[in-house]
């Protein structure tokens, strides 16, 4: 029946005869996907914790720690700085800001993860001449030069570009964008001795200083890591951040690169830190395969990368890239653009609401944040409002789809810590559970769990804080330090689960009764995750619940006799 209007709110405990709480649960239960689609109700309530990791580009409006704060209770995860600008005294700033954040209010004690974002190998136009904007007219011929000399002279005639190698990679026809496109530039004449390409202005627009460049369809051959890239990287491990995205990886052995870079200022903490690798041009595009193979998590970053690519294109750029990143376990990070209206204005438009949307129903694990909460008008209703839009598009996935399509995917055999994972979240979804406990050294579990997109969220207990900050990147995480030193002998498994679950418990997660799955490993890499069981919170245990590899009822009708050496 339809409901009155403005009833959003269902009876309470009202759930699907499956458990599907907080997931539309008469669409949870159709046969097929336009089953699904037809089934999807407005007045139906999303899950009140968000599985989906919201990314914030801090800026001087929202560096202060009481700022950080507002932008963690509407729904901040990781902390962006953007190293495009600002100087280190000012990031240094707000990473100390951060974490004076979440010391003097933990909120529900989980963790804030710190990202640096370089600037990378970028192709920049000088000064104007003056300083003042310089208007280019459509139809208008100019000379680009490459020519140091000329850097602070750009005008309506001439612009200086400061990548050398421009007029041998650059073809008579091609065009150059300025400005994030606002300007093209159409290659006429090329003099490579001179270091001058003559080019027509194909649409009017005003140059400013220091405007980014674009070679669309062009390969270059700068360096993955300019000298303030590796500056910065060495930066990034004096303060103990706990991840970098690195913008313009073009190849593997860019990711290579800056994990070199990384390690040479610290062996341990440079390790430890993961690389998100940006895709923001072809060459990215075409080898995007192999520095999947080498990164630790993947950024579509769509502001260069519509330059680079016909903005038609886009949507099938960000599909393919976040199907790869979770077939293969790995992060994928949607930004660029994605609520940029909401800069200076309160509300969104409808379409940037349903790009958020649509980003998250792809599989995104994170979703981003620039201009609307580094410089914007409303930083506090951008993040709430993406907070919104993610638990509504959460809500709304076909899980059993999900489930089914992830299961045909993988190859077989899976190794020992995917098939546990798999089962861990099998069990989950078999029991209507309400929480994964999952006990972890290096993420590698939580990992695993995350990419068989469980309903209920997961729950990771971790002694490196750092670590379990970066799980963050994950879809589904909640992540918590334990701040219990490792003993000297044996192992506190139990100590840890008793720590989760009372952590759990008092911040709502779960309720007496409710039955949990807690996943641990034996050891780190191979065996990082090899147990699970299930319990019911605040039930006395009489035996252990561990899982067995053979069902007591099968094990009632076969013999399981050891067979003798040889047989």
């Amino acid at each position: 029946a339809t409901p009155q209007r403005g009833a959003l709110v269902a009876p309470e405990g009202l759930e699907s005869p499956t458990g599907h709480a907080g997931r539309q649960n008469a669409a949870q239960d159709a046969a097929t996907t336009y089953g699904h689609r037809c089934k999807l109700d407005i007045y139906s309530q999303p899950s009140r914790l968000r599985a989906t990791g919201i990314i914030c580009t801090i800026g001087p409006k929202t560096k202060a720690v009481e700022q950080l704060t507002m932008l963690r209770r509407a729904g901040m995860n990781i902390v962006r700085m953007n190293f495009s600008h600002g100087s280190y005294e000012y990031h240094g700033e707000v990473i100390d800001n951060a974490r004076a954040s979440v010391a003097a209010e933990p909120l529900d004690g989980r963790l804030l993860a710190i990202a640096l974002d370089t600037k990378g190998p970028e192709i920049r136009t000088g000064m104007t001449a003056g300083g003042d904007g310089v208007m280019l007219e459509k139809g208008a011929r100019l000379l680009v030069t490459t020519d140091a000399s000329q850097k602070d002279a750009c005008s309506a005639s001439q612009i200086y570009m400061d990548y050398a190698n421009l007029p041998k990679v650059m073809s008579v026809g091609g065009v150059i964008f300025v400005d994030d496109g606002l300007i093209a530039l159409k290659v006429a004449a090329i003099d490579a001795a001179a270091g001058t390409l003559e080019c027509e202005v194909v649409n009017s627009g005003l140059l400013g200083s220091k405007k980014g460049c674009n070679l669309p369809e062009v390969d270059v051959d700068l360096p993955a890591l300019s000298a303030k890239d590796r500056d910065d990287l060495a930066f990034a491990v004096s303060k103990d951040v706990d991840m970098v995205f690195a913008s313009f990886i073009r190849k593997a052995s860019d990711v290579h690169e800056v994990r070199a870079c990384l390690v040479a200022a610290d062996p341990v903490v440079g390790k430890r830190i993961r690389i998100i690798s940006k895709i923001e041009n072809h060459e990215g595009m075409r080898n995007f395969d192999e520095i999947l193979a080498a990164t630790d998590g993947v950024m579509v970053a769509r502001g260069d990368l519509g330059i680079e690519i016909p903005s038609e294109k886009v949507f099938l750029a960000q599909k393919m890239m976040i199907a790869k990143c979770n077939v293969a376990g790995k992060p994928c990070i949607c930004a660029t653009q994605m609520l940029e209206s909401m800069t200076s204005n309160p509300r969104p438009t409808r379409a940037e609401a349903s790009d958020v949307a649509n980003a998250v129903l792809d599989g995104a694990d994170c979703v981003m944040l620039s201009g609307e909460t580094a410089k914007g008008a409303y930083p506090r209703e951008a993040v709430a409002m993406m907070d919104l839009v993610c638990k509504e598009a959460e809500a709304a996935i076909f899980i059993r789809r999900e489930t089914e399509q992830m299961t045909l995917t993988m190859p077989k055999p899976l190794s020992m810590n995917e098939s546990v994972a798999k089962a861990v979240v099998d069990a989950a979804h078999s029991h209507a559970a309400r929480l994964i406990l999952t006990l972890t050294t290096t993420g590698t579990s939580a990992r695993l769990i995350s990419k068989y997109r469980p309903t209920c969220p997961i729950m990771t207990v971790c002694r490196d804080s750092h670590i379990g900050s970066s799980l963050h990147l994950h879809r589904g995480t909640l992540p918590f330090h334990y701040p219990e030193p490792k003993p000297e002998s044996g192992d506190d498994i139990e100590k840890r689960i008793d720590f989760g679950i009372e952590l759990a418990f008092a911040n709502g997660f779960c309720k007496k009764g409710d039955p949990i799955v807690v996943a641990w490993g034996w050891r780190s890499g191979v065996a990082s995750l090899t147990s699970f069981r299930m319990i019911k919170v605040g039930v006395r245990e009489t035996a252990k619940s561990l899982v067995s590899v053979v069902p007591k009822e099968l094990e009632e009708l076969c013999s399981f006799a050891t067979p003798q050496r040889g047989a």
